[in-house]
């Protein structure tokens, strides 16, 4: 399979910079879009301990990647492609 998408990071003109991260898919309704959520741990300076808190990052999904709902992946930062999709998806880990 061909891949025609322009905003592919491997086949379009896309270019990943900045920020990489890897975390769960939790949502592939959308149209080449999923819902990627990544947990961190956040130290709180008060009660000297770390929270665990998660954040939920819509990016692209290329046709060639196609990543669905429970896989694990990696997203990379890139230029705004809509009001709120920022990252890209660059391959899938499990």
């Amino acid at each position: 399979m061909e891949c025609r998408d322009i905003r592919c990071p491997v086949h379009g003109g896309n270019a990943p910079r900045g920020i990489n991260l890897t975390g769960k898919v939790v949502s592939d309704k959308a149209k080449r879009t999923v819902i990627v959520e990544t947990d961190f741990a956040k130290y709180v300076y008060k009660y000297e301990r770390s929270l665990r808190k998660r954040s939920r990052i819509p990016a692209h999904n290329p046709e060639c990647i196609n990543a669905r709902t429970g896989n694990v992946v990696n997203i990379s930062e890139t230029r705004r492609m809509s009001k709120t999709k920022s990252f890209v998806v660059t391959g899938i880990v499990k």
